[in-house]
């Protein structure tokens, strides 16, 4: 891959959604809406906290995250459309990928 991400950003492969036709209506492409979520292709070396120093990335590459409708740039690179986002902007983690650091606690 030629582009790398910086610092909280992250690269993300769309994945279309199969979408069933509705009594036998083809939609054309461009009525289609985007993807909303996608498979990590490159992270970058995490956030920079207030004390200045860096933070570890919630996300691995290979996850499959869910991310909000417009948002981050889409760049193309190797011949495909990537989309570059920050890593705070996926809402999601699909599969049971998440990772144990960004479980949220339970109440004692």
């Amino acid at each position: 891959m030629k582009i790398r991400p910086l610092d909280d950003r992250v690269i993300v492969k769309r994945i279309e959604q199969q979408r069933p036709a509705v009594s036998g209506i083809v939609m054309p492409e461009s009525a289609t809406e985007t993807p909303e979520q996608g498979e990590l292709a490159a992270v970058g070396r995490g956030p920079q906290l207030q004390d200045g120093t860096k933070g570890p990335p919630q996300l691995k590459v290979g996850n499959l995250v869910v991310f909000r409708k417009h948002v981050g740039q889409t760049v193309q690179a190797d011949g495909e459309a990537l989309l570059v986002m920050r890593e705070v902007d996926a809402v999601g983690v699909l599969n049971g990928q998440a990772d144990i650091a960004s479980q949220p606690l339970q109440a004692a």
